[in-house]
Order: C-alpha cells, then structure tokens, then sequence
C-alpha cells in the first residue's frame, strides 16, 4: 500500500519574527465563501471592560480609563509632558513612520532658505518637497493618536480626514494664487485618487502579500468604497466630457467654458451632499457593522501586543501635536506653490507631471506609510479604509471645497480636467474594482496596480502643457472678464482666435472620447 504524497505548501511567504502566536492565522484561506463575517474569522471574542477594585474601568496596562477615550488610547497621564510628547512623537507609530523623522532638517533648511536666500529656487523647491515628509507623518501620527481616544469608526474617520488636511492646505494655497494654478489643481485632484488607488493600494497588497499567504477582507469596505468611488468619479469627468463634447462645435470655446464653469460648481454642491450622506452611513445608520469589522480586525494585528505596550499621548499633546504639524505643513505647501511656476517654466517639468505624480505623492505620504504598515499587520479592512477613504474625501469633499471656493474668489476653478486624465481614472477605478471583488488580495496584484501606475507616470512626464500660459487642462482658459466680453459681442476677434488654436486639439478629444466610451 502506497503512503499518499505529502501535499505542497501553497505559497512560500516570509515568517515575521515579531508576531504574535495568537494572532497568526492557521488557516490563511477563508473555507465558507458565503459567510457573512468573513474577513473577521479567525478573530477572538470581544473582551469585556475590565475593572479596578474601586469599580472603574481600567485599560490593559492598568490605567484608568478617561470618560470617552478609548481604552487602547488611555495614556495614564494628563496634561502636556515636553519629554514624553518628544519622545512619543520621535517613535511614531511604526518603523517606517520613525524613519521619516531624520528627515527634519530638511523641513529647518527649506525656512532658512525661504526667508534668508530667495533665489535658490531649485534648492528651496527641493528641501521643501522632503521637509514635507516628516511634517505630513507628524500630522497622520497625531491624528492616529488623537483618534485613539474616539470610537472606532469616528476615529477612522478623523483619522483619515486629518490624512486630507495637507491636501486641502495645498488646494488652498494654490488656489489663492489665481488661475495660473488652476491647471496643476485639476491635476492634483486626480493625481491623489489615483497615488491611493493604484500606488498606495498596490503597496498594501504587495507587502501585505509578502507576509502572508492571501489577506482577505469584508465586502462592506471593498464593494461600498469601490462603488461609491466608480459615482463619484462619474461626478467629477461629467463637466470634462460635456465641454470636449460641444466646444468648437455647437458651442464656441467661451461659451462652453463658461457652461462647465456653472456645471462644477452644481457638481460640487452635489457632491458635499454625497460625502455627507457617506459620512452618516459610515457613523450613524451602519455604525454597528463597520464597529464590529474593524473591532475583528484589530484582533488580527500581528504586533498588537506591541502597539498595546508603546506610551500614547495625552489628549493635550495630541491636540499640540497637529497644530505643531499643520503650521510646519503649512509653511512647506506655500513655499512648494511658490517654486511651481520656476520648476515648470525653467526646468522644464509639465503641469501633468507636477500636479499628477509629484504633488500627490508627497501630500498623501502619511495615509500611505499608515496604510501600508496596517496592511503589513495583516489589518486589510483599516488599510483600505484609509486608503478608499483617503479618495472619497479627495472626490467629495476636498474638490468641491476648492472649486467652491475659487467660486467665492472669483477664479474659474472648474471640473474641466484633461481628458487624459480623465479617462485614465475611470481606467483605474475599474481595475482597483476588480481586483477587490473577490474580498483577496496577494502580491501579484499589489506589483500590478504599481506597474499601472508607473505607466501613467511616464505618461505624464511627457504629456505636454496647456496652448494657454494661463490656460486650463483642456487647452484654453477665459477669464470671467473676458467671458462676459465675448458672450456679449457674438463676433469678437479674441473668440475667434481661440476657437483657431484649439480646433485640432478639440477634434482629436473628441475622437478620443468617442473611442474610449463606446
């Protein structure tokens, strides 16, 4: 009688030396697919509150927990300790977050150079783009901490929120220097939703994958963010498909400019209604399910007896420690800004380059370096909160927050992306969705959504610049001045010429268009 094989092990992964024993999963895949709380097996009951002799509640490691903070956030402590917040804040909350720090003096050397040698350009575009670094990971490391003291989902929900405040200074900060600027903002609001979609999700996947076998995670997270993602995408191109649609043609260039103009500012308000519907299913009418996925999830952690045992600050050092960051990342963001134009004029870097790669990348390093280490923990469902999270508020809140209040300001800050980009974020937004269709994710993935991205990296880098010094991403901008002149007087030159330089590009999107969705 023959002894049956021995079967193959499925995946050879690496072992990590610091995990728990009773957090590593047995059986890595998921045997009942029809399960309703999958992407939670595996996880241990919920703990009751434990309590002192006096009958208060008290954490872990014995402290008494605070009314209202969580008891994994508890420090001990109250009050503002220099040393201890130094030191905390020096450690942040994981190796990759600690590494970031010795990237501080670059933050120092951009002011120096700033305010005491102007004509560097070159070199205060370059220390502030680092210096930016360690500024946005102090801002998600406080905002990590200070969520620590909510409950779950709302903390998620700060969380990923203070992850968006450098994006929405930078907004800001462009958008007040006119409309120059508007052409690297349409960029950069693509260019975050596709640095998470593609770059930051690919990296959760990939190291998540070299760590484990197969990661699994709940179909409330993937298919809820990946739909409401699929809508809010088809809320921001509808302004660009309507203006390739009719400009040149049935509508002349200023006309049809100024139709989109009124058609983002009804999309943004539109919009913010959609992000606050989001937010009351996320907090109030689904609380319950996302408190219970991600409660499960952090029973998951690989190094939760670690993150459990690491000192946290107080509410008083989390509440210094983001107004300490933001004044830090709002210095970086004006002094970006200001090196834009010298970057792309002189050393000859595009506007799709700048607001599509560059800009998004180093506003988004804090959600990305936190994603990535809760998807090196084995913690899929937080790891695509932040990261679906970290888009949805980029495409319901942060844009329409911009466009409206360039709309105040009097700028013509409109959803008239290029049509490039456009269609490659509905290219993305399918193929993300795809791949978290299955509620698995593994390597291959992960390395894929990266070589994506890539693409559309090299893409960009050769994409070239608006016709128009002051012109939008679709070739040509009219100023609300010469809107009013041009609409007015039915044959004007300027119309005319406009319409001259952008009859070849218009016929070339449209067929563009026409290609891409039928």
């Amino acid at each position: 009688m023959t002894s049956r094989p021995k079967p193959r092990s499925q995946f050879r992964h690496f072992q990590r030396k610091d995990a728990h024993p009773d957090t590593i999963d047995q059986q890595p895949y998921p045997t009942d697919h029809n399960n309703a709380e999958k992407g939670t097996a595996g996880a241990k009951e919920k703990k009751l509150p434990q309590y002192n002799s006096d009958g208060h509640e008290v954490n872990h490691a014995g402290f008494r927990v605070t009314r209202g903070v969580a008891p994994d956030g508890e420090s001990g402590r109250s009050g503002m300790h220099p040393w201890h917040f130094l030191c905390i804040c020096w450690r942040s909350s994981s190796h990759a977050s600690q590494y970031t720090n010795v990237l501080w003096p670059f933050t120092l050397a951009a002011m120096v150079l700033h305010f005491g040698y102007p004509e560097h350009e070159l070199w205060i575009f370059i220390t502030a783009y680092i210096g930016m670094v360690p500024a946005a990971n102090l801002v998600g490391f406080a905002g990590q901490e200070l969520a620590r003291k909510l409950p779950k989902v709302a903390g998620v929900i700060l969380e990923t929120t203070f992850g968006s405040i450098v994006e929405i200074i930078l907004f800001m900060v462009l958008i007040s220097g006119g409309n120059q600027n508007v052409s690297v903002i349409r960029a950069a609001i693509l260019g975050s939703i596709l640095a998470n979609l593609l770059f930051c999700l690919g990296l959760c996947f990939f190291v998540g994958g070299i760590f484990h076998p197969q990661q699994t995670f709940h179909e409330a997270i993937s298919e809820v963010g990946s739909n409401l993602m699929l809508v809010a995408a088809v809320g921001l191109v509808i302004p660009t498909i309507y203006y390739n649609s009719l400009a040149g043609g049935r509508l002349s260039t200023a006309v049809a400019e100024s139709e989109c103009l009124r058609i983002s500012r009804a999309a943004a308000i539109i919009l913010l209604v959609a992000f606050c519907v989001y937010v009351w299913f996320q907090s109030r009418s689904h609380h319950g399910l996302y408190e219970d996925i991600l409660e499960a999830d952090e029973e998951r952690d690989h190094d939760r007896h670690k993150d459990l045992a690491k000192a946290k600050l107080t509410f008083t050092e989390s509440i210094a420690a983001v107004l300490i960051a933001l004044t830090f990342v709002s210095f970086m963001a004006v002094f970006l800004v200001e090196q834009i134009e010298f970057m792309v004029q002189e050393r000859g870097i595009s506007d799709a380059f700048m607001g599509l790669i560059l800009v998004p990348i180093v506003e988004k390093v804090a959600e990305h370096l936190t994603a990535i280490d809760e998807a090196y923990d084995n913690q899929m469902n937080f790891a695509l909160s932040h990261v679906l999270g970290a888009s949805i508020q980029t495409a319901l809140l942060n844009t329409p927050l911009v466009v409206m209040v360039g709309w105040g300001l009097g700028y013509d800050m409109s959803m008239n992306f290029e049509l490039f980009d456009a269609v490659v974020l509905i290219l993305a937004i399918i193929v993300v969705g795809n791949f978290l269709r299955d509620e698995k994710s593994d390597y291959l993935e992960g390395a894929l959504c990266v070589f994506v991205y890539v693409l559309v990296a090299v893409s960009a880098w050769y994409y070239p610049n608006p016709l128009s010094e002051t012109g939008t991403s679709s070739a040509v901008t009219v100023t609300n001045s010469t809107l009013a002149n041009e609409t007015s007087s039915s044959g004007g030159v300027a119309s005319e010429v406009a319409s001259a330089l952008t009859e070849s590009a218009t016929q070339a999107a449209e067929t563009l268009a026409r290609m891409m969705f039928t």
